[in-house]
């Protein structure tokens, strides 16, 4: 058997207390029409050809029915003509695609990466299925594996998306919608035997698919081993190939990254302790009485932030600025060299022209389509959607969403004014252990406010987005979740990066200045910490990067295993039936999760990029923290493919989709946020200042950091202070800020124009697709002419 269909029924036991008439006669109505629907549905698969065979495993308080489906030799032939399926022409010797072990072998070092691992998959010269060329075919005389099993998936898959089950008219079509509406409870392709070895199973030679990727991929022994990933192109399809890939490449990737990110982390040790601002500020006792930094707070010394002003210095030094070239540059070379990696993946998986040629309609997209026309490239007549109708749908749409976001802003702001409001009010509540810590509760309550309504939120948005993307009518299945993939992650991008936005760019930047201080809807705006906003935002990408992480990973393994003990416990109530029930692999996978697809892996790593990009200035180990993670990532995600999720029905892809379009938009986004980062959060353009204009050896810059508080603020209060500005004793702003503010414009311009410029070299140096796989698409195209050529002599 090739697919799985499995739906429930409940015998009606003549229950002794009276359960209402109208509830039991809803509840046989609804039953009865399932019943319709799915005697149609099963009929008109039978009459396009699939064989099936039935089994029924009894429970206590209901019968679930298992159809094992396969489709026979004819069937096959004619879907695989339909769908354009590609089959092997020539075998080819396999070829290493991995940059590093050409290096190492060049090199003559050890590849300690490299593993050997059985049943590599040949490669082949393609081209798409012609029945009345069959001959012509690799392997044409062997029936049964001839195409593989995941393209005997895609064919059932196809039939089960398009046949009908009631009115056209209605739209009723296809085992998604029956699936939604609960007539059937599960469909499914068959994984290949268990996934662990059998102890009375002999050597490597004789293990399954399955078995090979649990052992050689799975598992965490091979961490430091290359993926096997022509493997997992064999037994998922291309789209989950490619998002393991592209995982792998990157986590490559991070490796020099998070070794130059230690030594910038390292040097700022150093700098830390010999830093004389630092020493100034802990040496200086009573020197300097500081402002209250609001209305009904006490005046402070400067000597009391000397901690937290030297851990400032850790992030905050000449490094940095280094680094952020580094990374900005780094981000332009890893997507510029994974687009060659991705170009030879495609050839080498036979997917290089699926999006433009091969793809075929939606089968949701055909059922619904108002009218058909002749497509263009390929000749066939196929289901039409008006494109000037979708634009309309799509501005529609984006009003929506551009509506939706705005409601998150609303809310991150009120957010920030809760903090403001809630710190004065416990500030001056009178009990010291409220005053002590109060920025300290107001930060952690309106953290768990925020999280708490981005997870509400998040859930809505989610399922608008689908509604909005099933309206919009999208021909391709790769244009609907492109379509879908940009919502969502645009949602999440505002709700995950405005906290540290905030942080880095808009704290503490109005505040006014003693005696003026600036309100926001009657609420003081915030400060930052004393240290400074370049040690908050340190904090908050370390707690964002790691709490994440760690939240993130151990949910990856605790949940996936709880769901499953509890579909488990669901389906068998009781121990005799789990024993029965063991042996058939079809209830052992109905056991197993659904697969929800790829978006949330893509997203969590895609987050992570941005913030190892974009406020990479503010923390210099980032990328380590980003590679820790990673290496427990692939293991982690291989295993839930491997063991807890139902096999997905193989699809193919091109790549990884949306997502290079969204990764080349943070990496230019990466280069103007960290411009702004060092020239406006960070000390280092003032300090290069002081050093320029009064003292290279930066003796006395705290002084200079300083200004006198306003006559009037002092006449009032008969108290003379200092506070962080460059202001006179008016309260205007001197010359120095006027020529500073030039100096951090002309930073930002110089920055910009030289990382941009830099990285469209590298773009311009680095072609696309390799050359070796241009000189191998020539020879398929070339073959495959041969082979369908009409007058073989």
């Amino acid at each position: 058997a090739d697919f799985v269909l499995v739906w429930e029924t409940v015998p009606w036991e003549p229950s002794g207390q009276q359960d209402s008439h109208e509830n039991r006669g809803l509840q046989e109505g609804s039953a009865t029409i399932h019943k319709t629907w799915r005697k149609k549905f099963l009929d008109n698969l039978h009459a396009a050809g699939i064989h099936m065979e039935k089994h029924t495993a009894r429970m206590e308080k209901k019968v679930v029915h298992y159809l094992l489906l396969s489709a026979p030799w004819s069937v096959l032939c004619y879907y695989a003509e339909e769908l354009r399926l590609r089959v092997p022409l020539q075998a080819l010797p396999r070829q290493t695609s991995s940059w590093s072990a050409s290096v190492l072998q060049q090199l003559g070092i050890p590849n300690l990466m490299a593993q050997e691992v059985p049943n590599l998959p040949l490669d082949y010269y393609t081209c798409p299925f012609k029945a009345n060329k069959l001959c012509w075919f690799l392997g044409s005389n062997q029936q049964d594996t001839f195409f593989s099993t995941t393209q005997r998936h895609q064919i059932l898959h196809e039939i089960l998306a398009t046949t009908q089950y009631g009115h056209s008219r209605e739209r009723e079509v296809g085992v998604d919608r029956l699936l939604s509406e609960n007539v059937f409870t599960a469909a499914f392709p068959l994984h290949e035997g268990p996934c662990n070895l059998q102890p009375e199973q002999p050597a490597a030679g004789s293990l399954s698919q399955r078995q090979v990727l649990f052992q050689y991929w799975a598992s965490w022994g091979k961490w430091s081993k290359y993926q096997p990933l022509h493997h997992v192109r064999k037994y998922f399809g291309e789209k989950v190939a490619f998002y393991f890939a592209w995982l792998g490449f990157y986590t490559g990737w991070l490796l020099p990254a998070a070794v130059v990110g230690m030594v910038v982390f390292i040097t700022g040790i150093f700098l830390m302790f010999n830093d004389v601002p630092s020493q100034e500020i802990c040496e200086s006792a009573e020197q300097y009485w500081m402002c209250p930094l609001c209305k009904n707070c006490s005046y402070w010394q400067l000597s009391r932030i000397c901690g937290t002003f030297m851990a400032g210095r850790l992030f905050d030094h000449g490094g940095t600025i280094f680094f952020s070239i580094f990374m900005s540059l780094w981000a332009v070379l890893f997507l510029e060299f994974w687009k060659r990696t991705n170009a030879s993946l495609a050839y080498q998986w036979d997917c290089s022209e699926f999006e433009d040629i091969e793809e075929r309609p939606r089968p949701q997209f055909a059922a619904m389509a108002p009218m058909t026309i002749i497509n263009p490239i390929t000749g066939a007549e196929e289901p039409y959607f008006p494109k000037r109708s979708r634009l309309h749908r799509i501005l529609a749409g984006s009003m929506v969403i551009i509506m939706m976001i705005a409601v998150v802003v609303m809310f991150l702001v009120s957010v920030i004014l809760y903090r403001a409001a809630l710190t004065i009010l416990l500030s001056s509540s009178g009990y010291f252990w409220f005053v002590a810590s109060a920025s300290r509760i107001a930060s952690i309550t309106g953290s768990v406010v925020n999280l708490i309504f981005i997870l509400v939120l998040s859930k809505i948005y989610i399922s608008l987005a689908h509604f909005l993307t099933k309206w919009e009518m999208h021909r391709t299945q790769t244009k609907y979740e492109d379509a879908f993939t940009f919502k969502v992650f645009v949602f999440q991008f505002v709700t995950f990066y405005s906290s540290p936005v905030y942080v880095a760019f808009f704290k503490g930047k109005f505040t006014g200045y003693p005696g003026n201080y600036v309100s926001f809807l009657g609420v003081q705006n915030e400060e930052c910490i004393p240290g400074g906003c370049f040690i908050e935002l340190a904090q908050e990408l370390l707690v964002i990067m790691v709490g994440k992480q760690i939240i993130n990973n151990a949910q990856e393994v605790a949940i996936p295993k709880l769901k499953c003990w509890w579909h488990k416990h669901k389906l068998l109530s009781t121990q005799k039936e789990r024993k029965e029930a063991e042996q058939a692999p079809w209830v052992m996978d109905h056991q197993l999760l659904v697969f929800e697809g790829l978006f949330d892996e893509y997203l969590e790593m895609v987050l992570q990029f941005g913030f190892i990009t974009i406020f990479v200035a503010a923390c210099p180990l980032a990328p380590l923290f980003a590679l820790l993670n990673n290496w427990v990532e692939i293991r982690l995600d291989a295993q839930k493919f491997i063991c807890d999720y139902r096999r997905p029905v193989a699809e193919r892809a091109q790549g990884i989709g949306i997502w290079f379009s969204i990764l080349e938009a943070i990496a230019h986004l990466a280069v103007t946020s960290n411009a702004f980062l060092i020239a406006f959060t960070s000390d280092f353009l003032p300090r290069m200042y002081y050093e320029y204009v009064h003292d290279s050896s930066l003796r006395g810059y705290v002084n200079f950091t300083l200004a006198y508080a306003p006559w009037d603020f002092v006449l009032q209060n008969n108290t003379t202070c200092r506070y962080r500005a460059f202001r006179d004793r008016d309260g205007n702003l001197t010359l120095t800020y006027w020529q500073l503010l030039a100096v951090r414009l002309g930073f930002i311009i110089v920055f910009e124009h030289v990382v941009f410029f830099i990285g469209r070299v590298i773009a311009w140096l680095v072609p696309d697709i390799p050359e070796s796989i241009e000189v191998k698409v020539k020879r398929e195209r070339y073959l495959a002419k041969e082979a369908l050529a009409e007058n073989k002599v």
